[in-house]
């Protein structure tokens, strides 16, 4: 058996293997041409592989479902063990899950895979996938993060708008909660309760899991200006190389209003990232 085709088997095994225990992989959409917008990556659980098609969980961010078309094309991410493997698929449509819970995607099945640098992991020969940097502070009065969020969406209202007008934008001094000391990190995926946090082994020391934390993650230059999100480290995970993965809910309770922003937000961010799609796919 040739060793791509030995290869592929075995990334199907894999893929049976995440469906049976209910496990998931990651998905995001393929970059458009040379763009340097940070990816964003929705982690789904896979329902059913086959030499036809994979049907995951159609995603979802804060809540609100991802709308994609069919022909979009996307790029799959599946762990196994300490390796990362990547893949290029298309949604073929969407279909509402006879289950009852929700709707899924029915991608198309991978031709080639190909395994993901230890040190970069989001990286291959035929995709290079951006995550998004987050800057984050421990939360010291929960009450506090109100006037950060109000404050943060006047602020990227205004940066938006200046954008949309072509014109320059000098972002003022960001209103922080009352925090603590901050941190540094990277964006590796979103659903629709929370997102997920990856620590590079330098920059997880000291850090404290049992509070809020209040964060702004970079997706510039779509969106000109971080946007702020509070949120609740919920579990943990330390990988082989020392990296930290943090699985982080959304906290919504202290300013409601927040989340219909930020589902607007990253709905626009999608919207304009298919767009571009569309518009690399005509001038091929």
């Amino acid at each position: 058996m040739p060793a791509n085709r030995s290869r592929t088997e075995r990334w199907k095994s894999c893929l049976e293997r995440i469906c049976e225990r209910g496990g998931g992989i990651e998905l995001t959409m393929t970059p458009a041409g040379d763009d340097p917008s940070p990816c964003l990556l929705w982690r789904v659980r896979l329902h059913e592989v086959n030499e036809r098609r994979l049907v995951v969980d159609r995603p979802s961010a804060a809540g609100a479902p991802v709308e994609l078309v069919p022909g979009t094309r996307l790029v799959g991410v599946m762990a196994v063990g300490q390796n990362r493997w990547m893949f290029h698929t298309e949604i073929v449509r969407s279909e509402e899950n006879a289950r009852g819970r929700g709707g899924v995607w029915v991608l198309s099945p991978p031709e080639a895979v190909e395994r993901c640098q230890r040190r970069s992991f989001y990286r291959v020969s035929t995709a290079n996938l951006s995550l998004p940097a987050v800057r984050g502070w421990r939360v010291l009065d929960p009450q506090s993060v109100i006037v950060a969020e109000v404050a943060n969406r006047a602020m990227v209202n205004e940066a938006l708008e200046a954008k949309r007008r072509g014109q320059a934008f000098e972002a003022p001094e960001c209103v922080l909660p009352e925090v603590g000391p901050s941190f540094q990190a990277k964006l590796a995926n979103i659903s629709g309760g929370g997102l997920g946090l990856i620590f590079g082994p330098d920059e997880h020391a000291g850090l404290d899991t049992s509070r809020l934390v209040w964060l702004r993650v970079n997706l510039q230059p779509r969106i000109p200006v971080p946007v702020g999100v509070t949120g609740r480290i919920v579990h943990t995970h330390l990988d082989s190389e020392q990296r930290l993965y943090c699985g982080v809910a959304f906290e919504f309770q202290f300013n409601p209003s927040h989340r219909a922003f930020v589902i607007n937000l990253l709905a626009g961010l999608v919207d304009d990232m298919r767009k571009a799609q569309e518009f690399d796919r005509r001038a091929a």
